[in-house]
């Protein structure tokens, strides 16, 4: 099973081992386009594994912070309240390059940069490019896909 990232189509595929299509999600990427380095706030690009599923059980819109689940369920007011925060709901799925110098070690670390896949507030666009760098995705979506794929899934983000 595999996971391809489109930016230009602002999709999300999931593929079995005989490339047949699971699923196809609309998501958001980085609003600064593409790019590896640390404070780009860019989506990289190239292949990337989940390397660890964070939030399973949790309900739909909870908030979590720094991986950890605040106790929080987001709403229109708790965002009025946070107008700042950038929005990680439903769960995580972290992503580690596997491209030594292009996402991976030194200054282009997809992990250590802190790169999700991740719930957003559903009155996020989805198909437009949006975010801090990470893949954003519809809640529904977010479970549906941490439910499908397991750790260790590859993960190919392509400017295509």
């Amino acid at each position: 099973m595999n996971i391809n990232i489109s930016i230009s189509e602002q999709t999300l595929t999931v593929l079995d081992r005989d490339g047949e299509l699971l699923a196809q999600f609309p998501v958001s990427t980085a609003a600064n386009g593409v790019g590896c380095e640390k404070g780009s706030e860019c989506t990289p690009l190239g292949a990337h594994v989940v390397r660890a599923k964070i939030g399973g059980g949790a309900p739909a819109n909870a908030v979590f912070v720094g991986r950890r689940a605040t106790g929080e369920i987001w709403s229109p007011e708790l965002m009025t309240e946070f107008p700042n925060r950038d929005w990680i709901l439903t769960r995580i799925m972290w992503l580690s390059g596997t491209e030594m110098g292009m996402n991976r070690l030194g200054n282009v670390d997809t992990m250590q940069r802190y790169i999700y896949i991740h719930g957003t507030p559903e009155s996020t666009d989805m198909g437009i490019a949006d975010s801090h760098g990470c893949v954003r995705m519809r809640n529904a979506d977010m479970i549906a896909l941490f439910d499908l794929v397991p750790v260790g899934t590859t993960v190919q983000i392509n400017n295509d």
